[in-house]
């Protein structure tokens, strides 16, 4: 059993009291001291003092809270065009967009962003913030992606320049840089004789030929074209060839279905490389994977830095088949990858758009592809594989979820507990996350949730990192632990500590992203009318798709919901790496 654990990097109690006792003093609450600390090491106090914009640094302080730290701290002497408060700005300016999913932001960008802040010369604060290591200044491939200006030296606001922030530029030039040597190193393999793979379509049959010919591989697929089909047959040619196989996906309900596909055992990612509890991996490049193939599923969730350490990992000749929906959500961390893959045309990717019939969800994978080509239409099941129903209000909405959920799926279908999942854009609101899981929980698991909010048999999620368990994950409240709570994760149980508590949330109800990686038999999707506002494409396909069997869609958001699937996307994230790697290929 694992038990999650902040030990190995919880701030020395000297350190933690000592930046305590400067941010109370400054009527800061001392709840930041433990961020602090564990941003800048226990030091803390004595760089907060010697400059307390650092404390931007520390999410989520915003720049009017850190100038009124800086006031107490300096007193007289804080000026809003201290050179400290213009770099400090420069940094958070890119974590701001780094939370949106860009790894990098043209310098014209951050310079009138900072000059709205009372920075009276951009440029300089750029600068001062380059010289600290921590911000990187690159050209941009396309200057007018990269905003126009006078100039032109990095660092100096100028068109054609672009930021970004240490960590995110390094994982992404680690992840070009893997690829190209994967590529470079892999010998081609024996391609698979006509026989294998029986009953592949021809596109499924140049997916297994590629991997055999290649070092690192894309396989680009919705619900039903196929993909499993094409992961057991690249996982019967490694057996054939003798190659040692790891099979892998971002989380653990993924990794349970990739094993069954492949009829071969599969683990997280964090858990393929050695996930340590102070952070970091015990697989890297000089301690790499003890594989010849690795296979990763659901890849459209791989952020640059878990990519970046995937790669790392990824042993001098072997190879690397990323296979994803690049329609779904981009990762909740910044970066793009599969995306970004599939654009440079490094790398051979396989695209399966033949739907299958004759499998179960057939008519969920026919209304995905619809959506994911930008249309809604009618839903003709005659076995109520996908049931619509239409309401006027949020609580309509609530009701009739319930009622699914409650009554007419499982005594329909035959599917209950565990295997329905609702799926809500919504946060707030009578049909938001927050409100249908204290319905869901009083009809399904009713109790004074005594152990941190929850009772045993609660559906719980994962938000944070730090728990045991990847952020995302789905998991079941057994009953208290030694300091904790104990909760069944599809990778096996895990104790989580009082203190972490609040890295769990009810399960009930989920957003799409949360619900990102898994699949359930039955799915109640929800658009109620109070999201119409934040539907796009990508998040409408990627609720949709988490149906297996059957998919119910609770439709109160009018127009809105067809409005949103048939707009473009809306403007894919800024990332350097599709440009890093063309470069490699065109090197």
């Amino acid at each position: 059993m694992s038990v999650a654990t902040e030990a190995d990097r919880e701030p020395a109690p000297d350190g933690w009291q000592q930046a305590a006792d400067l941010l109370t003093a400054c009527r800061v609450p001392a709840s930041f001291a433990g961020p602090a600390v564990a941003r800048l090491g226990t030091s803390a106090a004595d760089q907060l003092r010697a400059d307390p914009w650092l404390l931007l640094s520390v999410p989520p302080i915003r720049p009017d809270q850190a100038d009124w730290f800086a006031r107490q701290v300096l007193g007289s002497e804080a000026s809003p065009q201290d050179e400290r408060r213009g770099r400090a700005l420069v940094g958070y300016l890119l974590a701001r967009a780094a939370q949106e999913g860009n790894t990098a932001v043209p310098a014209t960008v951050i310079g009138d962003a900072l000059g709205r802040l009372r920075i009276a010369d951009p440029a300089a604060a750029i600068v001062a913030a380059v010289d600290t290591g921590t911000v990187l200044p690159f050209a941009a491939a396309d200057p007018d992606a990269a905003g126009e200006g006078e100039g032109g030296q990095p660092g100096d606001g100028a068109g054609g320049t672009l930021l970004a922030l240490a960590r995110y530029a390094m994982a992404e030039e680690a992840v070009a840089e893997g690829v190209q040597r994967l590529a470079a190193l892999a010998d081609p393999l024996d391609p698979p004789a006509e026989d294998a793979g029986p009953g592949l379509d021809p596109a499924q049959r140049a997916a297994v030929a590629a991997v055999a010919g290649n070092g690192v591989t894309v396989l680009a697929g919705g619900p039903g074209t196929g993909q499993s089909r094409v992961l057991a047959a690249v996982a019967a040619l490694a057996a054939q060839r003798g190659l040692r196989v790891a099979l892998a996906a971002p989380t653990g309900r993924a990794a349970q279905r990739l094993a069954g596909q492949a009829s071969a055992p599969a683990t997280t990612v964090h858990e393929l490389l050695g996930a340590q509890p102070g952070g970091g991996f015990r697989h890297h490049e000089d301690a790499p994977l003890d594989a010849d193939l690795v296979v990763v599923t659901e890849a459209a969730m791989l952020d640059a830095e878990l990519a970046a350490a995937l790669i790392e990992a990824c042993p001098d000749g072997s190879r690397l088949l990323l296979a994803g929906d690049p329609a779904q959500l981009p990762p909740a961390g910044p970066g793009r990858v599969l995306a970004d893959l599939i654009d440079s045309a490094a790398v051979p990717v396989t695209e399966l758009t033949q739907l299958h019939g004759e499998q179960p969800g057939r008519v969920i994978a026919g209304l995905a592809s619809a959506v994911r080509a930008g249309s809604l239409p009618p839903v003709d099941a005659p076995g109520r594989e996908v049931v619509v129903i239409g309401t006027r209000s949020g609580a309509e909405a609530s009701h009739r979820v319930i009622q699914l959920v409650t009554d007419s799926i499982p005594r329909a279908l035959g599917i209950s507990g565990p295997d329905i999942q609702v799926i809500t854009p919504a946060s707030a609101g009578p049909a938001g996350a927050t409100e249908l899981n204290l319905a869901l929980k009083q009809r399904l698991n009713p109790g004074p949730g005594r152990h941190g909010g929850f009772d045993p048999g609660d559906r719980v999620v994962s938000v944070a990192p730090g728990l045991g368990v990847a952020a995302g994950e789905l998991g079941t409240v057994t009953g208290p632990g030694d300091g904790g709570l104990l909760v069944e994760f599809p990778g096996g149980p895990v104790c989580v500590p009082e203190r972490l508590l609040g890295g769990l949330r009810p399960g009930w109800a989920l957003t799409p992203r949360r619900a990102q990686g898994s699949v359930w038999p039955a799915v109640v999707a929800v658009f109620p009318e109070e999201a119409a506002g934040m539907l796009t494409r990508p998040l409408v396909y990627t609720a949709l798709t988490r149906a297996g069997r059957h998919l119910s869609v609770v439709h109160g958001a009018g127009p809105a919901l067809a409005r949103a699937v048939a707009a473009v996307p809306e403007q894919p994230r800024l990332t350097r790496l599709a440009g890093l790697l063309a470069d490699t290929v065109a090197g």
